[in-house]
């Protein structure tokens, strides 16, 4: 469960296996009560807070991209072109990587007047290797971290081999946050239209 303090309540996340919602839905609220007490102690008794299953809300991730993000007169950039799952809050560090690549492509000629559409596939050009990129590393962290994590069979007592890696070697540690942060292509924002 990933728990995220808002001062005034608490941002609450509990994975599961995709399917599984039914399933949990139908234990009632107070089975899921339950498991979240049981995982999360620090919030203290949820009766008079969770009372009812409407106060849930199912998050159900995909990971895709368009084969073309453009169309004369249109382009897709972020999630519009690219769905992310929440593994590593990357999606939106994504999208504005995307925008600032597409103001520095497109301000000026659009600043000048002239017909952009045949300048939309260099943004697509220009985003889609990080792209695939940043989604190939949700994929392993989903299929090695949080699926084995999440089997009903896993085994709690021993990290992921990636996460102790990144506890062995503590200078491995900017990696993730590097490549989370700033992507692989740092995009710089270019000085303002004259």
């Amino acid at each position: 469960m990933a728990l995220i303090d808002r001062h005034d309540y608490w941002q609450c996340a509990w994975a599961f296996r995709k399917g599984e919602a039914d399933a949990l839905r139908a234990q009632g609220i107070e089975a899921i009560r339950g498991r979240i007490e049981a995982v999360a102690p620090e919030l203290g008794p949820l009766k008079n807070v969770l009372t009812d299953l409407a106060q849930l809300h199912l998050l159900s991730a995909s990971l895709d991209r368009l084969d073309r993000w453009h169309r004369p007169g249109l382009l897709a950039i972020g999630d519009a072109a690219h769905a992310m799952t929440p593994v590593g809050g990357i999606g939106i560090n994504l999208a504005i990587q995307d925008a600032v690549a597409t103001a520095n492509i497109l301000a000026r000629p659009i600043a000048a007047g002239n017909d952009i559409d045949r300048l939309l596939g260099r943004v697509q050009a220009r985003r889609m290797l990080p792209t695939k990129i940043i989604q190939l590393g949700q994929q392993l962290a989903q299929e090695r971290i949080i699926d084995t994590v999440l089997r009903p069979d896993a085994r709690l007592d021993r990290l992921p081999l990636a996460l102790r890696l990144l506890d062995c070697f503590p200078a491995l540690r900017w990696l993730p946050a590097r490549i989370i942060g700033l992507g692989f292509r740092r995009e710089k924002v270019r000085s303002p239209i004259a």
